[in-house]
């Protein structure tokens, strides 16, 4: 009596092993508020899709349950740190803005996924103003645009300056008060693809702005009238 009770829990036990659901599909996500144009450092979530069409989610960006401390989980590009993906810029270029991420299981095959991120198309000058006043810095101001639709401003890590007349500081063009030149030319690269190249003439503002006038009631030679 005893063997049959043993052998029936133990069928039983083979039964629902046999039985359960087995993760059959991973997908892989990317904060898309998270400015993944510029930064290199954004939050990821995964989605394990399972044999009974169940579902479960990493915590964080997706608000699921699995930890991310309990997987075993590796990039293609760069690190991952409790849902966090930091990768490499230049590598996400070669790779043609593609990332994977493995996740290993315990005696079952690998699980893969891709994400692609948003990659630059072009870009552009978008000048504060129309001439540059001497002695004073004129911002450079470049704007990427972007496969997700965005305009967003790149500064000096992604682009390369260079001007004909004046001098580059940082972001900024100087151009001295004793310089006589009437325009200079300015340009752009993009660090990673010398071919998004910008070209742009301003002309240099030759006369000082002129004073403005006075406010009111304080004109100069009249006193204000009052009682005596």
């Amino acid at each position: 009596m005893r063997m049959l009770l043993l052998l029936m829990l133990l069928t039983t036990s083979l039964l629902a092993t046999a039985q359960q659901a087995k993760v059959v599909r991973l997908n892989a996500w990317y904060d898309a508020e998270g400015a993944a144009e510029i930064y290199d450092r954004i939050p990821i979530g995964l989605q394990f899709i399972f044999s009974d069409s169940s579902e479960q989610k990493t915590a964080g960006l997706l608000d699921g349950r699995y930890k991310w401390n309990r997987l075993d989980v590796s990039s293609s590009n760069g690190t991952i740190s409790n849902g966090i993906l930091t990768f490499n810029r230049q590598q996400l270029i070669r790779d043609h803005y593609r990332i994977t991420f493995t996740v290993k299981g315990d005696n079952a095959p690998d699980l893969h996924a891709v994400i692609t991120l948003p990659q630059l198309t072009g870009i552009r000058f978008n000048h504060y103003a129309d001439s540059i006043k001497k002695d004073i810095r004129f911002y450079l101001n470049v704007e990427g645009k972007f496969s997700s639709g965005k305009i967003l401003p790149l500064d000096t890590a992604t682009i390369r300056f260079a001007a004909s007349s004046g001098k580059i500081l940082g972001q900024d063009l100087l151009i001295d008060k004793t310089d006589t030149v009437k325009t200079v030319t300015i340009e752009a690269w993009y660090k990673t693809n010398p071919e998004m190249y910008l070209r742009s003439v301003m002309p240099i503002k030759q006369l000082p702005d002129p004073d403005l006038p006075p406010l009111p009631g304080n004109t100069p030679g009249r006193r204000k009238s009052g009682r005596h």
